[in-house]
């Protein structure tokens, strides 16, 4: 089939079936802006596919619509699965919430000085949640070495931090001279 020739197939097709197509895709995802949005991706999947389809590109179509709606849905409730992960359990009292930002921050601060391979453990095992077989698997390593990387990564934050073992020892040596 010429370039051209399909070009003018797929207005036609558009022109006849925008408006439902469209209509579906809003109704899917609860806006207009989303709803063109996601007629626009379908469509552009569809251009991939134009010249192999044969019969009614509707169907198609219309799956692939459906097919990238499910995957917003569930990108939206993963995170907000990790959302509700962010928030205190027991909300504080005032609404100031400098200490919870002051906390992130330096828990972040924290994390820039660990080697890579000991942040991406933290981030696998405590943020996303993964077992040692699940984070061991994700690195490409042994879960052994995920273990070792976990051990290491939370004594070297408790030192960094001023909680560690040593530095507690090292407070109570100067309080007793």
């Amino acid at each position: 089939m010429e370039r051209g020739q399909a070009a003018e197939e797929l207005e036609d097709f558009l022109a006849r079936r925008g408006k439902p197509l469209l209509r579906a895709a809003v109704l899917l995802t609860g806006s207009q802006e989303a709803g063109e949005d996601l007629l626009q991706a379908a469509l552009e999947r569809l251009l991939g596919h134009w010249p192999r389809i044969t019969g009614d590109p509707e169907a198609y179509l219309r799956r692939t619509l459906y097919h990238l709606a499910a995957d917003g849905w569930r990108q939206r409730d993963v995170w907000r699965r990790k959302y509700l992960l962010l928030r205190p359990l027991h909300p504080m009292v005032t609404q100031d919430r400098t200490d919870e930002v002051d906390r992130r921050d330096a828990l972040i601060r924290l994390m820039v000085q660990l080697p890579p391979r000991q942040r991406a453990v933290i981030v696998l095992r405590y943020w996303e949640q993964l077992s040692e077989a699940e984070a061991a698997d994700v690195l490409g390593c042994s879960v052994g070495t995920v273990k070792s990387a976990a051990s290491r990564a939370l004594v070297r934050m408790r030192e960094l931090s001023g909680d560690g073992p040593d530095t507690q020892a090292q407070q109570g040596q100067e309080t007793a001279v």
